[in-house]
């Protein structure tokens, strides 16, 4: 059986954890292990173990990325698990335990500053402090594990730690009938005003990533090079699942703006958007939306994943516009554990994360031509 085909067999799978997501990230110097754990302990390779779905009861796929620093001798690494690690039993505590003991253990061998995690297990439903809000009993005493075992809450979350899902298992009219008033207008205003919808294809490769920067530019964060979006795009071409599809909006045939899907394990994920500031009064973003949640259910997906929703619910958070876009799709508030730290060498962590953010702060003001400090938008931060 297959990597891909392994963790979509888990609850919570994520296509961060795919094999493509790892040869993403070797182009820009991480390396892949690959854990999985059965009834006889853990097996760690370089190369996805052999294990069925009836013997694995846990995986995750770890990144490690080397730090270089001249004059020292410490071989030092950094060790990420995006959205793992995976596990059959979320309630297991017997198999919690296990898994965090190996993780840390895996880490302090490798030689590990630090291994971060940030599994998809909920910490509960709905805004804090509103009737629809319920909390998991489950995610806290995950959370309360993680603290007793020493781990920090990570000050750098690299994913979105909350997000909002879109249930796509009832009829695209239910679907609609369930968003908010203002986005089901603009949704037909924008077919009403000739906004037109269509899959993106390779040539369109370089102009996405023209209109992704112009985006970068205009809304104040950083982005990669266009090497890296290629290898992005690339990569998930050639898989069958998990799936890349890019969707341009045009009107008379130019395009302004566009979003990147990723749909894996009965799952679709917005990974990127982008437009132009032409038309937007024609509201082109809402109809991609749209047309994406059609596609997604139409491949078979079950949940649209808007992925993002504010650290803080309060309009004071700097994603709360975004955030009221994204609900009016009438999806449903998801609270996570977010990123949690395993330190493993304390004193090069300390220098690390003093140095770390003077390095990421000098390239912010080179790339943006400015001494005011942009926001980095987490996802592209690995």
């Amino acid at each position: 059986m297959s990597w891909n085909a392994l963790i979509a067999s888990f609850p919570e799978p994520h296509f961060l954890q795919t094999a493509e997501w790892a040869r993403v990230k070797a182009s820009i110097g991480w390396q892949a292990h690959y854990l999985v754990w059965t009834r006889h302990g853990l097996l760690a390779e370089r190369r996805p173990p052999r294990a069925s779905p009836e013997e694995a009861q846990a995986a995750a796929l770890v990144l490690e990325r080397r730090i270089p620093l001249g004059g020292f001798a410490a071989r030092l690494s950094v060790f990420y698990a995006p959205k793992g690690p995976l596990l059959r039993r979320p309630q297991d505590l017997a198999m919690r335990n296990q898994v965090l003991n190996d993780l840390q253990t895996f880490a302090r061998r490798r030689g590990a500053i630090f291994l971060k995690i940030d599994p998809d297990i909920r910490l509960g439903t709905g805004i804090p402090g509103t009737p629809e809000a319920a909390e998991s009993s489950l995610g806290s005493a995950f959370q309360e594990e993680l603290r007793t075992r020493g781990w920090r809450y990570s000050p750098d979350q690299i994913q979105f730690r909350n997000t909002v899902l879109v249930d796509l298992t009832p009829p695209e009219e239910a679907i609609l009938k369930r968003m908010k008033q203002k986005t089901r207008y603009n949704i037909r205003l924008a077919m009403r005003k000739g906004v037109a919808v269509r899959p993106a294809a390779p040539p369109d490769w370089g102009m996405l990533y023209r209109m992704y920067a112009e985006t970068a530019r205009r809304d104040g964060f950083i982005i990669r090079n266009e090497t890296y979006y290629r290898t992005v795009f690339e990569t998930f071409a050639t898989s069958a699942d998990p799936v890349l599809e890019a969707l341009i909006a045009e009107v008379e045939g130019d395009p302004v703006a566009a979003v990147v899907i990723v749909r894996f394990a009965s799952r679709a994920y917005y990974l990127y958007g982008m437009s132009r500031p032409m038309h937007r009064n024609k509201m082109p973003s809402y109809l991609l939306q749209w047309e994406a949640m059609r596609r997604a259910k139409a491949a078979g997906c079950t949940v649209y994943d808007l992925w993002g929703a504010p650290e803080t619910f309060d309009e004071s958070d700097p994603m709360w516009g975004v955030f009221r876009f994204k609900r009016g799709f009438g999806g449903e508030v998801i609270r996570t554990l977010g990123a949690w730290d395993f330190i493993a060498r304390p004193f090069w962590h300390r220098l690390y994360a003093d140095f770390m953010p003077r390095v990421l702060e000098a390239g912010r003001k080179f790339a943006s031509g400015k001494q005011a400090r942009l926001r980095v938008d987490r996802k592209e931060r690995l």
